[in-house]
């Protein structure tokens, strides 16, 4: 079973002030990040502006972050794609250069029922069976939800290893992990409900906040591990205004605001995303600095 570790950065892909991807600034991103609490990159998903990147684009940077992070982290490729086929193809593609695995989104905007959507990850998995996957469950994105009965089905894949769970859900999350193997990996898809899916059996995290609080998460998890949760708890109290402030609009526009307050040149967020207006980045400056991370 594939080991992602515990703390799993969604990164965000930085931009030139032409629009271009700043593949320098990504590695360099990238190794900052490993180096500072991140067990696993993921690459090309939601955070990193998946939507708005073409192939060759990603594919590059899948290169690039491999390079960067060798022997000091794992990296996940978002491979996903609402075409069963296209899925396909960038998986097999990604699993060429060593990728270590794929984070593979439930399919948006057609709107597939749950045999539809079981077909859809059986078919990838079957593609590229040396490699694992992770699930990738965000309604309020994608506009369906992947059932829990759906998901133990799919855990019953060998190269199917896990979810990422961003529901919001903390009952599906809970029957996900009744009807599963101990062995599937559940990670939380929202920061602010780490802790509470720690409880119910969840293994970490892939988080946003990690870019600029990734040795807090492990402390955090870590304590919990070991049966400190007060511990614990007074992290995940600590950094719960930084989660919110995070998500007060669409991600990744604050994180990408608060790198640049932090002196990173991350460039813009790609249209139909905008820039952080002057009052999200007040607050994210008062967040930031009572956490004295700028």
């Amino acid at each position: 079973m594939a080991d992602f570790g515990r703390v799993l950065t969604a990164m965000i892909t930085p931009f030139k002030q032409d629009g271009s991807v700043n593949y320098d600034v990504a590695a360099k991103l990238a190794a900052h990040l490993a180096n500072n609490g991140t067990d696993t990159l993921v690459v090309c998903g939601t955070t990193g502006e998946s939507p708005t990147l073409n192939w060759e684009e990603e594919y590059q940077l899948f290169v690039e972050v491999l390079q960067s992070v060798a022997g000091k982290a794992k990296v996940i490729a978002g491979c996903g794609s609402n075409s069963t086929k296209e899925a396909i193809a960038a998986t097999q593609k990604a699993a060429k250069i060593g990728i270590h695995g794929s984070l593979q989104v439930v399919p948006y905007y057609n709107k597939p029922p749950q045999a539809g959507l079981q077909a859809h990850f059986q078919a990838i998995a079957q593609s590229c069976p040396d490699l694992p996957l992770l699930l990738y469950n965000v309604p309020g994105r994608t506009g369906q939800n992947l059932n829990s009965e759906t998901v133990a089905r799919l855990a019953e894949i060998d190269n199917i290893v896990g979810i990422k769970e961003a529901s919001g859900n903390l009952d599906q999350a809970s029957e996900i992990r009744r009807l599963t193997p101990k062995e599937f990996q559940i990670y939380s898809g929202d920061d602010s409900l780490t802790l509470p899916l720690l409880a119910i059996g969840a293994k970490g995290v892939i988080s946003v906040a990690s870019h600029l609080v990734g040795n807090q998460l492990q402390q955090m998890i870590q304590a919990f591990s070991t049966g400190n949760v007060q511990v614990a708890s007074e992290i995940h109290l600590q950094l719960f205004p930084l989660f919110k402030a995070l998500f007060i609009t669409t991600n990744p526009i604050p994180v990408k605001k608060a790198l640049k307050l932090q002196g990173w040149e991350v460039g813009s967020t790609r249209a139909p995303l905008c820039e952080a207006d002057s009052e999200l980045s007040r607050k994210l400056q008062i967040v930031m600095q009572e956490l004295s991370i700028v």
